[in-house]
């Protein structure tokens, strides 16, 4: 099914939530009934965000506080010294209990789009721009229907059956080497004999120890395992002592065998939502009405269920589950922390054809001392590089926007090596080059070739395609239709906003 959008145009004057003014914060933004995610990675690499199923994108040059978008290049990233502390602070309590002594105020806490999407979302309730998805759901399906554009996909209840979860262990010493989607199987068939058997813990340290051999001998000898049949292990090999220990080293590092704690990391799809999703639900909202009332000093009745659901649950991306994509499929999930049966934290993420998008993070407050903030997201840089193994064009990590005039969410830079996006040519920049320019001003067009365009500008803005009294249409045959010149200002904008390529495929509801 083709994206599906509403565009509401540009919200200027609003409280900023990064620095005093409260009227500086300027944004674009548009209601997605439906999206690909295809869609979705070119909107992201042009600056959009999601919060629920509003998509939306800063005005660089005229919002109070800048948001640079940023990723990290999981492939070439080496934790820092403070990483590996966040990481050993783990290890230490899920081994012996340790909780550590004195306060973590150095080392950030709030979710790596905390801020900037709860900011959004703020202003989402209080502004009157819903649209009637429900019945622009129903006209957008009849009108593809009898138009032969209805391709054909797995119903949402099969959908639910392959993509329930992704089980990752940590602490037991059994890192799961690829993403494992638990099915069921179909009435009659059984297990799917398809796919390789699970290996044990012991078979996993015996191939670690012989790539660490091996790495000590000519290439021959490695290339020769490999071509019995063995797969290269996912993680590298333990490191020599006089070589940093890889991200994998050191989050799944053994613990004895009466450790204290136990902790798993799920992957659960949260839209269409999984059996699981739903067995949870309503855990996991206790945890982000804590998190709510003590870290960001909400009332007791604030969020209401439904407000988490809209904010946090609910996505506009349609589950895709391509042969060549990673096993848990494409779309939306929420990356549940249970810590001796209880969910601790829980990252919600986004599996693009290129990245996981990082979109919220929120936890129990009685583990703040563990630094799920950053555990996290070092996390979900693993879980990356995780599906690259199957998936080679998905090698990012996006976290969110950067803002460098604010102390808060300068952090992200240190997860290195990353890029900052162009807000003018669209074009990705080693955030080192960037930040001289950041330190002088706050807008800034980090592409020094001055004779660079944006690339993918809206060049044939007759060809964006319109969905309009059930009809899908160019613009060309549209604008024929209208009187009104305030229309072709806000279908031009738009245009310009989410590029040539998406305004061909996605599709502009006008009423």
């Amino acid at each position: 099914m083709a994206s599906v959008v509403e565009y509401k145009g540009l919200r200027a004057g609003y409280h900023c939530g990064y620095c005093d003014s409260k009227e500086g914060k300027a944004s674009c933004g548009m209601w997605a009934h439906s999206m690909t995610v295809q869609d979705y990675q070119d909107l992201i690499d042009r600056g959009w965000r999601r919060s629920g199923k509003y998509v939306y994108k800063p005005v660089m040059n005229q919002t109070c506080c800048p948001q640079y978008t940023i990723r990290c290049r999981p492939l070439q990233f080496q934790p820092s010294k403070s990483h590996k502390k966040v990481l050993k602070k783990m290890l230490k309590f899920l081994a012996r209990g340790e909780v550590p002594k004195g306060s973590c105020e150095d080392e950030p806490m709030d979710s790596t789009m905390d801020d900037a999407v709860a900011g959004d979302f703020a202003l989402i309730n209080k502004l009157d721009i819903q649209c009637d998805l429900k019945t622009l759901s129903d006209d957008v399906k009849e009108s593809l229907q009898s138009e032969g554009k209805n391709s054909k996909k797995e119903e949402p209840h099969e959908l639910l059956q392959s993509q329930d979860s992704v089980g990752e262990k940590l602490g037991s010493g059994e890192p799961s080497h690829s993403v494992k989607v638990h099915t069921v199987p179909k009435p009659g068939k059984g297990a799917d004999l398809s796919k390789p058997p699970c290996r044990k813990a012991k078979e996993i340290r015996k191939e670690r120890k012989r790539l660490k051999l091996m790495q000590q001998n000519p290439a021959g000898e490695l290339e020769g395992f490999q071509a019995q049949g063995h797969p290269p292990s996912l993680f590298p090999p333990k490191a020599k002592s006089n070589q940093p220990k890889s991200l994998e080293d050191l989050i799944f590092e053994s613990l004895p065998e009466n450790a204290s704690h136990k902790l798993e990391v799920r992957v659960v799809r949260s839209s269409p939502p999984s059996s699981q999703f739903k067995a949870t639900l309503l855990e996991s909202y206790q945890v982000y009405k804590r998190y709510q009332m003590v870290i960001h000093k909400n009332s007791p009745d604030t969020p209401t269920e439904s407000q988490f659901t809209r904010f946090l649950c609910s996505s506009p991306l349609e589950a895709e589950t391509p042969p060549n994509g990673p096993d848990c499929g494409y779309g939306s999930f929420h990356q549940q922390y249970w810590l001796d049966g209880k969910i601790i934290a829980v990252g919600v993420i986004d599996i693009l054809p290129n990245c996981v998008s990082s979109v919220y993070l929120y936890y129990d407050p009685d583990y703040s001392f563990l630094s799920l903030g950053v555990y996290s997201a070092l996390r979900e840089i693993a879980f990356t590089r995780q599906l690259h193994e199957k998936t080679s064009q998905l090698s990012y990590y996006y976290m969110g926007f950067y803002i460098h005039s604010c102390p808060k969410m300068k952090y992200k830079g240190q997860y290195r090596p990353s890029d900052l996006l162009c807000p003018e040519t669209y074009v990705w920049v080693p955030i080192e080059q960037c930040l001289p320019s950041l330190e002088n001003s706050k807008y800034c067009r980090f592409n020094q070739d001055p004779e660079a365009v944006d690339e993918d500008r809206s060049t044939e803005p007759d060809r964006l395609q319109v969905f309009h009294k059930r009809a899908i249409m160019p613009y060309g045959v549209y604008k024929k239709q209208q009187k009104d010149p305030s229309e072709e200002a806000a279908v031009l904008q738009y245009a310009s906003l989410v590029g040539q390529k998406c305004s061909e495929r996605m599709l502009l509801f006008r009423n």
